[in-house]
């Protein structure tokens, strides 16, 4: 079963979020004609289109970035809701889109769908796809035959973080009663959220086969919940699976509260959720008069409190300054008022030194010459004989 990680961001309770694949052709015309439809029957206040901004991350210049639709509007209980629709460019696959709507209360699962209010409720429009899957939410998805498909199909269900899919077990095959969704008990804040998966008869062994990595099964002629990847705080497979479902056209209240309280968990936010989510609170354009008012307000007062921050910050750099201008004023005239310093003195002689000069003076006066007398001779050479 997957992990539960309580440190991820979680769904906040004023919340409503999902995501799914426009396969149709003029799905931006299609969001235009809805809001402005609504708007002209006084269902929504407002609505904008913010100019288009480049693709991140695109290599080629110019890259069309995607398309993105603000709403606000008011509940029945006069609660005010923003609601921000970013719509992917166009692929082989349709156009991917993520709708994000916050409430100024916690939201309510009776008040209308956000999503029929960008999207017209129309069965014949093809904007209903689950973005995991690529299947309806608005209706039934029948399992494939192919085993392998199943378990392809029910991997990528029990791995999806956005929409909320549930798997149904047909004890034996229904007449045209039971071949209703079961979505349409769902109060109308559910309904555009979940994707039912219908498997047959035969088919409840491979579908508990393959949910046995989420630790889910299915009972027979019931249905169960997907956990999702990570799995909310709180699930337990076996509060969220219920025994028996009638498919005769009643009202399956089990599993509508089953689903009712799986919503109520604390789910981990999808990582892509948490930046549409800052998006939509910092980066909304779509203001009334007294909300522009109150943002000039905080410009002006953020201005004010960054100039008073680089004033102060001159005065300290300038009084820093002049501090240090005054310190090598009194260095300067400190240094030009110390008196010359003296002559160094000659280190006094060595006596050996004196000695040993006298005793050079001694030997040079012992070793000078004599005189010499009339007869030429000096005194220090003998007589010569006959003289």
């Amino acid at each position: 079963m997957p992990t539960s990680s309580t440190a991820r961001p979680t769904f906040p309770p004023t919340l409503w979020a999902a995501r799914g694949r426009h396969v149709g052709s003029a799905a931006e015309d299609t969001v235009r004609q809805t809001l402005q439809r609504l708007k002209d029957d006084h269902v929504v206040d407002d609505f904008l289109e913010p100019p288009d901004e480049p693709a991140a991350g695109s290599g080629a210049a110019g890259a069309p970035g995607p398309r993105i639709f603000e709403a606000r509007w008011k509940t029945p209980g006069a609660v005010t809701v923003r609601a921000r629709l970013i719509l992917e460019p166009a692929s082989a696959g349709g156009q991917e889109w993520t709708l994000l709507a916050e409430a100024e209360a916690a939201w309510d699962h009776s008040w209308p769908s956000p999503a029929t209010v960008f999207w017209p409720d129309d069965p014949d429009v093809t904007w209903d796809r689950d973005a995991a899957t690529g299947l309806r939410l608005r209706g039934i998805n029948t399992l494939p035959d192919d085993d392998k498909a199943v378990r392809r199909l029910l991997k990528e269900a029990g791995r999806s973080p956005w929409n909320i899919h549930v798997v149904v077990h047909e004890a034996m095959t229904p007449d045209h009663r039971g071949r209703v969704p079961l979505v349409q008990w769902l109060p109308p804040g559910l309904r555009h959220r979940v994707v039912e998966h219908r498997a047959a008869p035969q088919q409840l062994r491979v579908v508990n086969w393959a949910l046995e990595a989420f630790g889910v099964q299915v009972p027979r002629g019931g249905a169960a919940v997907l956990p999702g990847t990570p799995a909310p705080a709180g699930y337990a497979a076996g509060d969220f699976s219920v025994r028996t479902v009638f498919l005769d056209g009643s009202e399956p209240t089990a599993l509508m509260a089953a689903v009712t309280s799986f919503d109520a968990l604390d789910r981990p936010l999808p990582d892509d959720a948490v930046a549409a989510l800052g998006s939509l609170r910092e980066d909304w354009r779509l203001l009334t008069l007294q909300e522009e008012l109150e943002r000039e307000r905080k410009l002006v007062a953020m201005y004010a409190e960054a100039l008073e921050a680089m004033t102060q910050s001159r005065d300290l750099y300038r009084e820093a300054a002049e501090r240090a201008a005054e310190a090598l004023a009194v260095y300067r005239e400190s240094a030009g008022a110390a008196p010359a310093r003296p002559a160094p003195a000659e280190p006094p002689a060595s006596p050996l030194r004196g000695l040993t000069r006298t005793l050079e003076r001694f030997r040079g006066a012992g070793r000078a010459p004599r005189a010499a007398g009339s007869d030429g001779r000096t005194d220090s050479e003998p007589p010569r004989t006959g003289d």
